[in-house]
């Protein structure tokens, strides 16, 4: 049943990217992130069909009342196959495709859970709704109720069930939200967070098969484009941070083959009271200290790092709270990536201080092609 259950969805993808690259047609052409933006919330919560890719994130780090440490990561994708879907249309017309991403670390057992999937558009499959933060695939979900985002998600003896509330306005990074990725026109996504997001729930790992209550700080990240990646960029690092004073700290470095960085990498630092500043490439430096190699992947991937934001007078180093944090997702957008929690020590305004969070690497097991 599994190996059928793999070859459908190996098929789901397959069919996804053929119709990708098939020429658009009238009514077919995918809005570009291109220009200032007028945002609503929670309207921006919901989807955005008019673009063709789109997703909501969700990272964290946890603890529970014995002083175990966790890391979590939710992602629902939204892939548009075609804006226009021609008639006759039924609820089984196919317009999007929704893969998910679910991991959870435990660090203090150094165990590394994750799983995948991809459903289609169709009769309560998965789905995404406009106006609000509602998206799905299958039994997993997040929802936003009032000011509180409930997310939940479980697979085989893992699952996670956590009410999100934020402490802190949207932050909009780039320009008013606009995030470039490169220089043509377009290159660029529509890019918001929630930083702060004060997190209570249950967690149940399989190493330990009971359920406990869990508490920590998440992280939100909403985006939606159409034309971002270019052909000479390799991959991203993608690092999004809590400091123990209060602050947050996003950074964004987009790599290229002859081994630059895209000049418009960039970064967000945002402040105890939620008040935030961009960063561009020049304000930020990024040290590779150590690297750790996948058995799965063959990958190389940067495991230990020296920050500075000279800026906003910080300076620090992180490392993963477990090594092996490697995503393999045969079973939704085909993508080898490492996304795992991360902690770290160092000197924020002169005061010694903690942080915590995550990062996100990709390119450097294999192509980012495919369905994104």
């Amino acid at each position: 049943m599994k190996r059928r259950t793999k070859g459908i969805l190996s098929a789901l993808i397959v069919l996804a990217v053929m119709l990708s690259c098939l020429p658009a047609r009238a009514g077919d052409a995918w809005e570009q992130a291109i220009g200032p933006r007028e945002w609503r919330f929670p309207r921006d919560h919901g989807d955005h069909r008019q673009f063709k890719t789109e997703w909501w994130y969700f990272t964290g780090n946890l603890v529970d009342a014995a002083g175990n440490r966790y890391g979590y990561q939710l992602t629902f994708f939204r892939h548009g196959i075609r804006q226009a879907v021609p008639p006759p249309r039924n609820s089984w017309s196919l317009r999007d495709v929704y893969p998910a991403h679910f991991a959870v670390t435990d660090s203090t057992r150094s165990k590394f859970f994750f799983t995948d999937r991809i459903s289609r558009s169709g009769p309560g499959l998965a789905g995404s709704q406009e106006g609000r933060m509602n998206v799905w695939n299958l039994n997993w979900f997040a929802r936003m109720e009032q000011e509180e985002i409930r997310i939940r998600a479980r697979h085989g003896q893992t699952e996670l069930d956590l009410t999100l509330r934020p402490g802190k306005p949207p932050v909009l990074h780039g320009q008013n939200g606009l995030s470039r990725k490169g220089p043509r026109a377009g290159q660029a996504s529509y890019y918001y967070s929630f930083t702060d997001l004060k997190t209570a729930g249950r967690l149940k790992t399989a190493q330990t098969g009971r359920t406990v209550e869990v508490r920590g700080t998440s992280w939100f990240d909403h985006e939606f484009g159409s034309n971002t990646l270019a052909k000479d960029q390799t991959g991203w690092d993608w690092f999004s941070l809590h400091f123990s004073d209060g602050r947050e700290l996003m950074i964004y470095l987009l790599r290229k083959r002859d081994g630059t960085l895209e000049k418009e990498s960039s970064g967000t630092l945002v402040e105890a009271d939620g008040t935030y500043r961009h960063l561009g490439l020049s304000e930020i430096a990024v040290n590779v200290l150590g690297t750790w190699h996948s058995r799965k992947t063959g990958g190389r991937y940067p495991s230990s790092w020296q920050i500075d934001v000279p800026a906003a007078d910080l300076s620090f180093r992180l490392a993963p709270s477990l090594q092996d944090q490697e995503l393999t997702t045969e079973g939704s957008t085909g993508v080898n990536y490492y996304e795992g929690a991360v902690e770290g020590r160092g000197v924020l305004k002169k005061q010694a201080v903690t942080c915590e969070g995550y990062i996100e690497m990709t390119g450097y097991a294999g192509s980012i092609g495919g369905l994104f």
